[in-house]
């Protein structure tokens, strides 16, 4: 692997950068504390063609590589999580499969405009009996002459009361187990479907998370995507890519963190010198310094694998097992290192605290990640 970026890569990370810097870090605060989708910087995003990084350019996006993508997600969670998120679900949940498993007619139609931007995508997989165990979804998808009917629901869909179109996975043949579920694309307009209550969270609070309800959705067999019984694969594939952009979005926290703690550590005095100069402030940054350096380096070489058309599944694990931890032990020495003042919502470290949480458990908790890993190594 090369570490040096290439020129592309280079420039979509200095204009993510900027657009964090400028046009996100001045309002996080204040969209965590509302919760408020940024609807608006989302549509600036996809104006800096930041919507469509990795997917090619015939069908509407910027063409570039995975490495591209995920620096891109790392320097936009570094000043909003919830932003980070939205763009990682969007990009790796649903414009990537659709890529991969589309139809031209699929791409045209529902690829396209996801790439440019003009629209959101999502992802439906976990249900209230179906988390982990994905293969375990029960929302039943019945063949009635050139449609199927689509009953059941779907929880904690990141995305998913703001997007245009949602792939959602369903039971074609229940007797089957997870070789019985397919995907489907269905548009948000779609007769019998509807959003449910929105989830009212710990962290990354203005980002959309829902429930998805199906009551005799009929969704055309020409929204298919893929084939009957291969739907597990697809969604395990997604997730696969997706782990590599939650380990960018936790490595942009964890960034987040340690630049404000270090920020106050030599800024605060205490026994008339900066704290900066204590050795066990220096040594929680140290360490968190060299997790976060680690984890990048991770999570760019799972990149790198994926753009190279090798296995990449293992390492998207490893990269996001440490991202997610390192951007934990990230945000709590920073709120240490701030003291008391820390532990309020004045300062930055609790909403970071509160946004890294979540990067251990959605698209495979951390436990889900040694288990990924120690599969592939025992094999």
């Amino acid at each position: 692997m090369d570490f040096n970026l290439t020129d592309e890569e280079r420039m979509t990370q200095d204009c993510s950068r900027e657009f964090s810097e400028k046009r996100l870090k001045p309002v996080a605060a204040d969209l965590d504390k509302k919760g408020e989708f940024p609807s608006e910087l989302v549509a600036e995003l996809a104006g800096l063609g930041l919507m469509g990084i990795p997917v090619p350019e015939q069908w509407g996006g910027g063409g570039l590589n995975t490495v591209a993508y995920t620096l891109a997600v790392e320097e936009i969670s570094r000043s909003c999580a919830s932003m980070g998120v939205t763009l990682s679900a969007h990009t790796s949940l649903a414009c990537d499969p659709l890529s991969k498993y589309g139809t031209d007619e699929q791409k045209e139609r529902f690829l396209r405009p996801l790439a440019s931007g003009k629209k959101l995508g999502a992802l439906a997989m976990t249900e209230p009996g179906a988390g982990t165990d994905l293969g375990a979804a029960s929302l039943a998808a019945a063949k009635d002459g050139d449609c199927y009917v689509l009953n059941g629901a779907k929880v904690f869909i990141t995305n998913g009361s703001v997007a245009d179109v949602v792939l959602v996975l369903a039971s074609t043949d229940k007797a089957a187990g997870s070789k019985g579920l397919t995907m489907f694309i269905v548009e948000k307009c779609a007769p019998g479907f509807s959003v449910g209550r929105p989830e009212h969270k710990l962290g990354i609070r203005a980002s959309s998370t829902t429930e998805l309800i199906f009551s005799d959705c009929r969704v055309p067999a020409a929204q298919r995507l893929g084939d009957e019984g291969h739907g597990f694969r697809i969604g395990l594939g997604a997730l696969d890519g997706g782990r590599i952009g939650i380990a960018a979005q936790a490595v942009g926290i964890g960034r987040a963190a340690l630049e404000v703690a270090m920020a106050y550590a030599k800024e605060r005095q205490q026994f008339g010198k900066p704290i900066a100069t204590f050795q066990a402030i220096q040594w929680m940054i140290a360490d968190t310094a060299t997790e976060l350096d680690a984890a990048r380096l991770l999570y760019l070489r799972a990149a790198w694998l994926k753009d190279h058309g090798a296995r990449f599944g293992v390492e998207a694990a490893m990269a996001k097992l440490l991202a997610s931890e390192a951007a934990s032990r990230a945000a709590d020495h920073a709120i240490q290192i701030h003291g008391g003042y820390g532990f309020t919502t004045e300062y930055a470290p609790e909403r970071h605290y509160r946004d890294a949480r979540i990067t251990r458990i959605y698209e495979g908790t951390s436990e889900v990640m040694r288990m990924v890993i120690a599969g592939g190594l025992l094999k």
